[in-house]
């Protein structure tokens, strides 16, 4: 049989096991959330070390001091059917603590997913199919980075109130190879509007 002493021992390192699975840090600038059979508990947690249920309540931590969000390779189609891409756009944002639950209660931990992500593609898409190639890469580009704040940060009002977009930046589209070289001649001959030489040049191309 098995010694007081092993018994001891044994339930000594079985607590300390248990003990270490239910210790758990949340950093500064996040807030823990906390899930039970998959459901989300109203409790939450702020920086610091905290206990939990082992093997019953896991938990995610969530960010509120300000972040910045990287939308990559964003397609984008022009009213008159070229499409060019946006290598990158950033979002800034930051959302408050007072709102964690109720945000990751509605959109999950990952909510920057359908507010911030889906949200990018979609607006973008809406302002290119309205615009001309012309007016997104020259005329109206140095617009975009606030059209696109202002659409996000008027849909979280109501979707994600305590969710906040601080600023986007939005990088230079990639437009196919063939136009840019065009905007290049045209900006050298300079011989009539950039517009009209390139849609002149490109359509004569192609037909």
């Amino acid at each position: 049989m098995m010694s007081f002493a092993g018994t001891i021992a044994i339930a000594t390192a079985v607590l300390a096991f248990l003990v270490s699975m239910s210790i758990h840090k949340i950093e500064e600038g996040h807030i823990g959330v906390y899930y039970r059979g998959g459901a989300l508990l109203k409790s939450t947690s702020g920086p610091g070390f905290h206990l939990m249920i082992p093997f019953v309540t896991s938990f995610k931590s969530v960010q509120t001091t300000m972040q910045t969000d990287e939308v990559k390779n964003i397609p984008c189609g022009t009213s008159g059917g070229v499409v060019i891409y946006f290598d990158k756009i950033e979002v800034v944002n930051f959302l408050s603590p007072d709102h964690v639950y109720e945000t990751v209660k509605k959109f999950t931990a990952d909510y920057d997913k359908p507010l911030i992500f889906n949200k990018i593609h979609h607006e973008l898409n809406q302002f290119c199919s309205v615009h001309s190639l012309q007016e997104v890469y020259i005329d109206l580009f140095s617009d975009i980075d606030e059209h696109l704040k202002n659409a996000l940060q008027t849909d979280l009002t109501t979707l994600a109130p305590g969710l906040f977009i601080q600023a986007v930046r939005v990088t230079k589209p990639k437009i196919p190879e063939q136009i840019r070289k065009n905007y290049e001649l045209m900006c050298f001959l300079n011989q009539m509007s950039c517009f009209e030489y390139l849609l002149n040049s490109f359509f004569i191309k192609g037909s």
